[in-house]
């Protein structure tokens, strides 16, 4: 707690913000607002803070504070296992190419640089249209095969960025006299890996992991917006295609989402930020 309020004012706000995000996403069930299916007839695309509903309604009386809740969940849940999962895949591969070099090393450099030279936008899109569009109107691909894709296209898309990550901090640690010493002792490479390298590796990819998150939490809106999201399900990215066509006469409906996932993407790039100046100064210190 201490650490926390020596830290600097944005870096506080940031955190905050987060948490307040993370609130939403895993107890804002139980806050003590309307059900996000229940429409408001009499209280159509109502403005901020009209009565009984705080952030107003939408063009068919959903409140848009509750909307704003689920799509939290969802967005979230997202951005963090498609980070958690692209994180340790990709930190995985690229701890292997460094440490063990020779032809593994080129061969993964290779692969990361062709993945890396493709938007990743498009590589997303390119892999739900492949993989979560059916060919038969009358019979769709169901909303958890849509998640399960969307999830699985951004954890492609972060795998290549997180491996690149820790392939370069760990060729900084591999040659360090305390990996040196280990490996004249006889100690097994995995054990040196898991034991020494990793432990190293892993702050430098916890400043880039929050940064992957509000990349993320871009991506899946960029794909709603495109028609390539999760289907009816409630996420930041499909409040913003909707509020979208409503521009002129429920301004509050684009704004209020596109605010809220602006703040986000900021407060990720400032925790990440302060993660690494806190990483320099540590590493400055060895």
């Amino acid at each position: 707690m201490a650490k926390f309020w020596a830290l600097p004012v944005g870096a506080k706000a940031a955190w905050l913000w987060l948490g307040f995000i993370a609130f939403l996403a895993v107890f804002g069930q139980l806050l003590p607002a309307p059900d996000p299916l229940e429409s408001f007839v009499d209280s159509l695309s109502v403005g901020v803070l009209s009565p009984g509903h705080f952030l107003g309604t939408d063009s068919n009386g959903y409140d848009m504070f509750s909307q704003l809740i689920e799509g939290s969940r969802y967005s979230v849940l997202i951005a963090v296992i498609s980070v958690g999962i692209g994180g340790v895949i990709g930190s995985a591969i690229g701890i292997a190419a460094a440490y063990w070099k020779g032809s593994l090393d080129r061969a993964v450099s290779a692969v990361f640089n062709v993945v890396l030279s493709v938007p990743n936008l498009l590589l997303a899109l390119t892999l739900v249209s492949i993989l979560a569009t059916s060919r038969d109107p009358l019979n769709p691909v169901p909303e958890s095969r849509r998640l399960q894709v969307v999830i699985i296209s951004l954890t492609v898309v972060i795998i290549p960025i997180l491996g690149r990550i820790a392939r370069t901090s760990a060729m900084s640690w591999i040659n360090r006299e305390f990996v040196m010493a280990a490996k004249s002792m006889g100690v097994r490479d995995v054990k040196i890996i898991m034991r020494h390298i990793v432990p190293n590796v892993l702050p430098s990819l916890m400043s880039i992991a929050f940064l992957a998150i509000g990349v993320v939490i871009v991506a899946e809106g960029s794909l709603s917006l495109l028609g390539a999201g999760i289907g009816s399900r409630t996420t930041w990215g499909s409040m913003i295609s909707r509020g979208r066509a409503e521009l002129e006469f429920a301004p509050h409906m684009l704004f209020v989402p596109v605010i809220t996932v602006a703040l986000t993407v900021i407060a990720c790039n400032r925790i990440g930020d302060q993660v690494r100046r806190s990483l320099d100064r540590r590493e400055a210190r060895i």
